[in-house]
C-alpha cells in the first residue's frame, strides 16, 4: 500500500469503523473513505451498511460491510478475525449506541454489566486484536466516539454516564502505554441530529408531558451556537484526529458541542 505525506490525506490506510449504518459512525466512514482510506464499516444490520458501501463505490471508495454485534464479544472476536486475515487496521472508529434513559438510582445491575460490556469491553477486545498491525505499521489512530458526559454528568442519562467515563479513563490509561505512532483519543459529541437523539426526545417528552419540539427548543437553549450538530461536524473532528495532522494529540478528550460545556477543557 501507498501512503500518502499529506496531513489530513488518509490513502493507504484501513480504517474500521463501528456504529456505521447511521448517524455519527455513517457520516464519518463516508469522510473516511472521502479521504482515501479503505473502509471497513460494522454495526448490527447488514442492509444499511451494504447500501452505504455500494454508494461510496459509485464515488470511487474502497468500503468493506461486516455485519457484527457488539454486544456480544465472540461474534466481535471472529469478525476481526476474517477481516485482519485480509488487511492490515490502522485507524479504529469506536462508536456504538448509548444505553436507555433513566435515573442511575434506578438502574439494575444488569443494565450497568451490559453498558461496561458494549463499551468498555468491546473496545479491549479490538484494542488488543489490531494493535499488533498498527504497531507493525508504525501508524495507529484509535478514536472514541462518547459524550459530553465524560465532562459534565447528564441528567436522566446515569448508565451511560457510568459507561462514558469509563472509556475515558480506559482512553487516557492507554495513552501512556501505546507504542510511539499509536495514539488514542476520543470526541464528545454534544445535541446531535441523530436517530439516538430524536430517540432521547420523544422518550423525554412522554416522561415530562412535553412535546418532542419542546424538548429540541430546550436543548438548542443550552448551546451558544444556537443549533443542533450536523452528524458530519463530528465527523470532520473523528477524521482530524485518524489523520497524519494529529500525530501529537494523544489522550484527549474533544468536544464537539457548540460551547455547551460550561467546564474548562
Amino acid at each position: 500500500m501507498t501512503h500518502s505525506t499529506s496531513s489530513l490525506d488518509l490513502t493507504g490506510r484501513v480504517a474500521l469503523v463501528f456504529g456505521a449504518s447511521r448517524g455519527i459512525g455513517r457520516a464519518t466512514a463516508r469522510l473516511l473513505a472521502r479521504r482515501g482510506a479503505l473502509v471497513h464499516v460494522l454495526a448490527r444490520r447488514r442492509a444499511p451498511l451494504e447500501q452505504l458501501a455500494r454508494e461510496l463505490a459509485d464515488e470511487g471508495g474502497l468500503v468493506r460491510a461486516h455485519a457484527v454485534d457488539l454486544d456480544e464479544l465472540d461474534d466481535v472476536r471472529r469478525v476481526l478475525e476474517s477481516l485482519l486475515r485480509e488487511t492490515p487496521a490502522h485507524i479504529v472508529v469506536h462508536n456504538t449506541g448509548g444505553p436507555k434513559g433513566g435515573a442511575l438510582v434506578h438502574a439494575e445491575l444488569a443494565e450497568l454489566q451490559a453498558a461496561l460490556a458494549r463499551h468498555l469491553f468491546s473496545a479491549h477486545t479490538i484494542l488488543r486484536a489490531v494493535l499488533p498491525s498498527m504497531r507493525d505499521a508504525g501508524y495507529g489512530r484509535w478514536i472514541n466516539v462518547l459524550s459530553t458526559s465524560v465532562r459534565e454528568p447528564i441528567p436522566n442519562l446515569g448508565v451511560s454516564n457510568i459507561a462514558r467515563a469509563a472509556m475515558a479513563s480506559w482512553t487516557k490509561t492507554l495513552a501512556g502505554e501505546l507504542p510511539p505512532g499509536v495514539t488514542i483519543n476520543s470526541v464528545l459529541p454534544g445535541f446531535t441530529d441523530t436517530d439516538r437523539l430524536r430517540e432521547l426526545a420523544a422518550a423525554r417528552a412522554a416522561q415530562s408531558g412535553a412535546t418532542v419540539e419542546d424538548v429540541r427548543a430546550q436543548w438548542v437553549a443550552q448551546v451558544p451556537e444556537g443549533r443542533l450538530a450536523r452528524p458530519e461536524e463530528t465527523a470532520e473532528a473523528i477524521a482530524f484526529l485518524a489523520a497524519p495532522a494529529a500525530a501529537y494529540i494523544r489522550g484527549h478528550s474533544l468536544p464537539v458541542d457548540g460551547g455547551r460545556l460550561r467546564s474548562i477543557s
